[in-house]
């Protein structure tokens, strides 16, 4: 848990678990760095076991760092082109720490893939435990019947340049058994 004199503000579904102490696994969600990742987002996911990026990344070096600190998942965002190589679509759905995740960019493609109006999920595919998006730049966690058929819908905002009265920040996840057991927002501080 973070203190006010520390690098960011934790708010959320949950208190935070330790997650390495208990086994479970810490999946940090960023979006829209927009070419640049701050040295405070960078430290915030220092301790996650994996990482999701929602788009407009804008710039390769971005997945290149993150992935010095865990295996990166990521989407390309409507400012995001091909650089990125096979490996970053439109969609993903990556199964993490044994938890089905649907990640995109804009919260309508979101909704639509949710659907089943998209090739992200076909019939008869698991439904995520976790649907992200980027894209609106303002953080927020859906649970509960609003995130239905997903068990949560995870906006992280955006590092660079957040909207909407929010700060810079990211989303952390606790998965432990293939179960979602924490969501929080941690507010990133401005130098």
């Amino acid at each position: 848990m973070t203190n006010a004199d520390s690098e960011s503000r934790e708010s959320g579904v949950s208190a935070p678990d330790a997650a390495a102490s208990t086994g479970a696994m810490l999946v940090g969600i960023l979006s829209d760095t927009h070419g640049a990742l701050p040295q405070a987002a960078f430290a915030e996911l220092a301790d996650c076991d994996h990482i999701v990026h929602a788009g407009d990344i804008c710039d390769p070096s971005i997945l290149a760092e993150l992935e010095t600190l865990a295996p990166v998942t990521a989407v390309l965002g409507n400012n995001d082109y091909p650089e990125y190589g096979a490996k970053v679509g439109r969609f993903a759905t990556p199964v993490i720490g044994g938890a089905r995740f649907l990640v995109t960019h804009t919260p309508d493609d979101l909704m639509r893939a949710l659907r089943g109006g998209t090739s992200a999920l076909q019939p008869g595919d698991p439904l995520p435990q976790v649907a992200v998006h980027g894209h609106t730049h303002v953080p927020r966690i859906v649970s509960g019947r609003a995130a239905t058929p997903a068990g949560y819908i995870v906006c992280p905002g955006s590092v660079t340049r957040p909207r909407g009265g929010s700060s810079p920040s990211v989303a952390k996840l606790v998965i432990k058994d293939g179960v979602v057991s924490s969501v929080r927002l941690v507010e990133l501080t401005r130098r």
